[in-house]
């Protein structure tokens, strides 16, 4: 999976000159122009920028002065509201941003990525192959901050033009808009006056003419009264113009005309020129920004300076991003303000496990290279261990992340196809990761590269098309790798990547068979000719008595119908690919999806693989998710603005081949996680009816011994919550599961008829919750188990008012739940107020002869309980004889079990005491359960001695040598 920074792009329009009120729609631009700052600022103090390489905010002036062009008091008040309108428009955040929480703001979480100068020799190099990857800044050459950009050259220069190049995800955007809220907040002294530029946004102006001051007034009205003193500005006047790859410039004079003149109407890119040229406003100083493909675009004759930008290549930047991204305060809150925040040593001890991990010089740590995989580590850390926002899920995480940075994006503006950047991708990326999945491998050489770049290319524009990709995007969606063994082999820059473009080939219909290739040209030609040809075969046929026109006829018709039949059962094929993928049987025993993934992301604490030992084979078990979940409505209306549409009919066949496999593949018996795994494929799916029919047989959720975080615990609700049939049985034994977790589930746990929560660690707290769920109208519970949860006599007490009035509990277990004396005599006081239970288990709660006696002549006395099971507290001999008494006098009243024996003979509930130590010997204090294994060995003997009957002396001699198995097992004596 993919750690990504950088918002996508869309043009301004022409509302910058006001305050802008806009919906979450209609802020499309601002996916493009990334970190953006949250709430309004009005100029003042300003905030605090957190930054690695040096800025000018040492040198701000004081508030309202702007030097010495500007002194008149109206051209002072334009300039004030045009850095009001900027901070205003900057400063609104897409839904992406808003997940971290409602105090977020990326003004504090900036950091600057690496700005190495080259020279035009380095540009007219041929494009280094992928396997030099980025490389790091030279030595000698230290990096350029911000501020340093137009500072005089090696040779003493003034430097009014700055050529800012990168490849997709390096962090463009973010320095542009980093550049332009520094001069708002008036931290770039050296300019008096900012004007920026989307150059998507000129390129939608297409050639109708305009003029500069045009431009200017329609995107800033307030400038539109400092116009006339721009061309007296000189430098301190900053244009930036940004993604100049999206302008079709032409320096030659027969293409575009020499002009000085700011108020002459002219195509917008015939401005940018002379703009360039120097020769409109020649002393104005110039930002631009591009793809490394589109540099040449401006002769070097008129650039000032070159700077790459490299990215994180420092590990130290890397920490810090992640530091003041994951610490913010408010990042455990989900939708609505919902949830419970994460405290800060779990914040902390999240950031020192990824810290490690990218010290470990990890493939995590080439990946987080490029700073846009920085925002997705953050995001997928986010999702994972914090309440999730309603709908989102991990699909729609990469998705946005790919609209965040391909979003407007085209291969060459130059081309008349207009073909989409990540379409591009999708044919030639998802065809390799297609391919590694298929045959199971994460490692590509370079012939593996080039042979899915180079598939079908025929042409000399299909070439230049694929040059462009590679200078711009290759290194966003590869990277060389770094672990021992495979050097010189490449993988996708994370791994969940590979299978995320690996589903999307398949869904998007781009893996296509020879026979399939052959029978749609067919199609093709059949849709053509078809009606011509069926009018002529019906007239001859009238005409003529021939009998085989009739047949040619029909067969004309059976075409579509044949070549329909071979595009589903391809479908067919790729559902059943997809769910063996699900189910394989090597994976039963690992670890879920999402256990996986952020192990993948902080590390895997202990010792590593061996480079010797052999590979362990590779799992792709986000394929299948990432499949169901590109299918969501959601995600594919944001791969159309992708350029990559799903139409909806191909949808809904691929989810009707995906359900049939499941429905016959899903009835099997799933260990715990992998039934988490299918869980959480429905979750990414979001289509409630598709669940609802596909796990319509699923009657036992086991999912014992799954960490339940907050997100697993969202997936199974949302999955399983709204379903209509009971589930019989609802395991969630050693979970991990706190109060949080158990009001999430409350809707699965209405469906449940037997509820198993052992080895929680659940409290009081919980207490009320259970109660607020024995208390439902539809709750349908018979059995619950509590058994080694510190419930404490205060949890009881809770749980007794929700017994009083439930109607369907039978079997409630309260083992070892630190009950005490005070517990037990709680639980006798107020037995009586609920009629249906049958059985009670309050064993090994530290009670003695009192407590227990009470509670055991309550359980006589009650009208429904049959089984009391007392074992294992804190019972002297005479008190486990008292119970002995008590339990064989009379007819009817509970049975009550205090000890291995009744009288001389076994008790024949001696199994199931003994089941129950063997289940819980790892859980439970040794020293305590060896004592009490003692006294149990004791009776046994003394009863055994007791007795003259053989085969009662047998029993007890079978059940003494089990007795002394389970105290060599704890170390203690079996004498």
């Amino acid at each position: 999976m993919r750690w990504g920074c950088r918002l996508s792009r869309t043009s301004w329009g022409s509302g910058l000159g006001r305050t802008p009120q806009l919906s979450d729609e209609q802020i499309s631009f601002l996916t493009h122009w990334s970190w953006l700052f949250k709430g309004v600022h009005h100029l003042g103090p300003p905030r605090t920028f957190i930054r690695h390489h040096g800025n000018s905010a040492d040198s701000v002036p004081p508030p309202g002065k702007h030097g010495q062009l500007f002194r008149s008091i109206s051209a002072t008040e334009a300039i004030q509201r045009h850095r009001r309108n900027l901070m205003e428009w900057f400063s609104r955040l897409p839904r992406e941003e808003r997940q971290f929480g409602p105090t977020f703001a990326l003004d504090t979480v900036h950091v600057d990525p690496v700005i190495r100068e080259s020279t035009p020799d380095e540009l007219l190099r041929p494009s280094a192959e992928l396997a030099t990857g980025h490389q790091r800044p030279q030595a000698g050459l230290p990096p350029l901050a911000l501020s340093q950009l137009f500072d005089p050259d090696a040779c003493g220069r003034r430097v009014q033009t700055v050529v800012l190049y990168g490849t997709v995800g390096t962090g463009k955007s973010t320095l542009v808009r980093k550049m332009v809220l520094d001069w708002c907040y008036g931290r770039l002294p050296a300019f008096e006056l900012l004007i920026p530029f989307s150059c998507e946004d000129l390129s939608s102006l297409g050639s109708t003419p305009a003029s500069l001051c045009q431009l200017v007034t329609q995107r800033y009205t307030p400038l539109k009264e400092v116009l006339p003193l721009m061309t007296a500005a000189g430098s301190r006047l900053l244009f930036v113009l940004h993604g100049l790859e999206r302008l079709n410039l032409d320096f030659r004079l027969a293409g575009t005309g020499l002009c000085n003149d700011p108020e002459e109407p002219g195509a917008p890119a015939a401005i940018m020129v002379n703009l360039l040229r120097k020769y409109m406003l020649p002393e104005a100083s110039i930002l631009v920004t591009t793809r490394p493909s589109a540099i040449g675009r401006i002769p070097s004759k008129y650039v000032g300076r070159y700077g790459e930008i490299c990215g994180f290549s420092d590990t130290n930047l890397q920490k810090l991003y992640f530091q003041l991204r994951l610490n913010q305060p408010d990042c455990g809150y989900g939708a609505g303000g919902a949830g419970v925040s994460a405290t800060p040593a779990q914040r902390d001890n999240l950031i020192q496990m990824l810290s490690r991990n990218l010290e470990g010089h990890h493939q995590i740590t080439a990946a987080c290279f490029l700073p846009s995989y920085c925002w997705l580590v953050c995001a997928t850390l986010h999702f994972l261990h914090a309440p999730t926002p309603a709908g989102q899920t991990l699909t729609s995480i990469y998705t946005s992340f790919l609209r965040l940075n391909f979003s407007g994006e085209t291969l060459d503006s130059t081309h008349p196809s207009n073909l989409s950047l990540m379409a591009y991708a999708a044919r030639t990326m998802g065809k390799l990761a297609y391919e590694g999945v298929s045959s199971r491998k994460t490692y590509f050489s370079e012939e593996d590269v080039r042979g899915c770049l180079e598939a079908g290319i025929k042409t000399e524009e299909e070439t230049q098309l694929l040059q462009i990709f590679r200078r711009d995007a290759l290194r966003f969606f590869l990277a060389p790798c770094v672990e021992p063994g495979h050097l010189g082999t490449f993988v996708f820059t994370v791994p969940a990547m590979q299978e995320y473009l690996a589903a999307l080939y398949i869904v998007l219909g781009l893996r296509k068979t020879a026979l399939q290739r052959v029978g749609k040209e067919v199609l093709e030609f059949v849709g053509r000719v078809g009606e011509d040809v069926s009018l002529v075969l019906g007239i001859v046929a009238k005409l003529l008595p021939l009998r085989i026109l009739p047949l040619l006829f029909n067969l004309l018709k059976v075409v579509p119908r044949v070549f329909g039949r071979m595009v589903s059962k391809s479908r067919e094929a790729v559902a059943q690919a997809m769910v063996l993928e699900m189910f394989r049987e090597e994976d039963y025993y690992n670890d879920d999806v999402l256990d996986q993934m952020g192990a993948s992301i902080l590390g895997v604490e202990g010792p590593r693989r061996h480079p010797d030992e052999p590979p362990e084979d590779e799992v792709f078990e986000l394929f299948p998710m990432f499949m169901g979940g590109l299918l969501s409505a959601h995600n594919r209306a944001v791969l159309a603005q992708l350029g990559c549409p799903i139409k909806n009919l191909d949808a809904l066949e691929n989810a009707q081949a995906i359900k049939k496999k499941l429905e016959k593949l899903g009835r099997q018996v799933l260990p715990p996680s992998e039934l988490l795994d299918h869980l959480f494929f429905h979750y990414e799916f979001q289509n409630q009816r598709f669940s609802a029919e596909v796990l319509r047989s699923l009657r036992q959720l086991n999912l014992a011994g799954v960490r339940m975080t907050p997100l697993k615990c969202t997936v199974v609700a949302a999955v399983l919550g709204s379903g209509k049939h009971p589930l019989d049985e609802v395991n969630l034994a050693s979970c991990q599961l706190d109060p949080a977790g158990l009001h999430t589930l409350m809707p699965v746990f209405l469906r449940a008829r037997k509820l198993g929560l052992q080895l929680n660690s659940l409290g009081p707290e919980a207490c009320r919750d259970l109660r607020d769920l024995l208390l439902h109208k539809q709750c349908q519970i018979t059995t619950l188990r509590l058994s080694n949860n510190p419930l404490t006599a205060a949890g009881v007490a809770s749980l007794m008012e929700g017994l009083a009035g439930n109607t369907s509990l039978t079997h409630l277990s309260l083992l070892h739940t630190d009950l005490g004396d005070e517990g037990l005599e709680l639980l006798a006081a107020q037995l009586d107020r609920n009629r249906q239970l049958q059985e009670l288990n309050v064993a090994y709660n530290g009670a003695g002869d009192a407590a227990a006696l009470a509670l055991a002549k309550a359980a006589r006395e009650h009208s429904s309980l049959e089984l009391l099971h007392l074992y294992f507290n804190e019972l002297s001999s005479e008190g486990r004889q008292v119970l002995r008494d008590l339990g064989g006098s009379g007819e009817g009243g509970a049975r009550v079990v205090a000890s291995l024996t009744e009288g001389a003979a076994v008790s024949e509930y001696w199994s199931v005491i003994l089941s129950e130590v063997q289940r819980n010997l790892n859980s439970w204090d040794p020293a305590r359960v060896q004592s009490h294994l003692k006294l149990l060995l004791r009776d046994l003997e003394d009863s055994r001695g007791a007795t003259l009957n053989p085969w009662r002396k047998a029993q007890l001699l079978r059940v003494e040598s089990e007795v002394k198995t389970l105290l060599e097992q704890l170390g203690g004596s079996g004498s």
